[in-house]
């Protein structure tokens, strides 16, 4: 039993889900091309739309999505396929699309790391990084410098929003230089630790 691709304007919908924890990963379109060459190949091809050509998934990241099972729904535009993740499925570094995760900087710092790890043209990222140290290191100082002016200004919003760019320039700083926000957090852990003990001893010293 084929997909009917009629039925959809020359597209079906596809769901990938992990084959063995049966997590939901993503979503996507296949024309008829792109389901010959998933059966052919063993890994998942879509078609953007958007773009208006086949794209293999992980054709950029690596991170690839091997096929186990594949199903149709009983309407047959709706396929679902059983796949092996190979890396993360969102390109935002996630193992799910549908992931339930705040955004924190831990996430910005995987979605930098993977924009740089995986350059893709008309990145700002990927300029960035091609352009070398010096110029990582002249908008970091830029936006430190457009986030003091904002809170002299007093504007919130404006602190925000410079903020934001500062932490940014920053990730893409730690990257080029090989330093986590894990190593940052040990740090001021240790601070904290060592602070604490200085105060403890303080407070002897003044009974």
């Amino acid at each position: 039993m084929k997909p009917d691709f009629e039925k959809g304007g020359g597209f079906i919908s596809v769901i990938l889900q992990h084959y063995r924890t049966k997590q939901v990963l993503m979503n996507g379109f296949m024309n008829e091309e792109a389901y010959e060459k998933t059966l052919e190949d063993r890994v998942v091809w879509f078609y953007s739309r958007t773009k208006e050509r086949l794209w293999k998934k992980g054709e950029t990241s690596g991170h690839i999505q091997a096929v186990k099972e594949m199903a149709l729904d009983c309407d047959q535009d709706a396929l679902l396929i059983q796949v092996e993740p190979h890396g993360p499925t969102c390109h935002l570094g996630t193992q799910s699309c549908f992931e339930d995760e705040d955004f924190s900087l831990q996430t910005l710092e995987k979605i930098v790391g993977q924009k740089i790890d995986h350059p893709q043209e008309g990145s700002y990222t990927k300029y960035l990084v091609e352009e070398g140290l010096d110029k990582i290191l002249k908008k970091t100082g830029e936006e430190m410098t457009e986030t003091i002016i904002a809170a002299k200004n007093d504007d919130k919003k404006e602190i925000i929003d410079e903020t934001s760019d500062l932490f940014y320039h920053l990730l893409v700083l730690l990257k080029n230089k090989d330093i986590t926000l894990k190593e940052i957090e040990d740090k001021l852990k240790e601070r904290h630790g060592e602070n604490l003990s200085y105060k403890v001893r303080s407070e002897i010293e003044e009974w």
